[in-house]
């Protein structure tokens, strides 16, 4: 798989980060809003990187169960 597919996939998977390979070809991810000091206390970082796209799913699949944001953007609305 191409890399812009990689990148299109994983901004499409995570769209409250922005995703990027460096010219050095590592992935990196930030996200869009400030962390909350709990997210801070939680381990959360504004800025992530890995080896490849995959190291980069683990990684941000860690932050957003840290953030407590775990696939929440992709259940919908909250029931009444």
């Amino acid at each position: 798989m191409s890399c812009d597919r990689h990148l299109a996939d994983i901004a499409r998977e995570y769209p409250r980060w922005t995703i990027w390979r460096s010219d050095a070809g590592r992935w990196w991810a930030t996200r869009h809003h400030p962390l909350s000091v709990a997210q801070r206390d939680a381990g959360c970082a504004m800025t992530i990187d890995a080896d490849d796209p995959e190291g980069l799913r683990d990684h941000l699949r860690d932050q957003e169960r840290r953030a407590g944001e775990h696939q929440t953007w992709r259940a919908g609305p909250a029931p009444p």
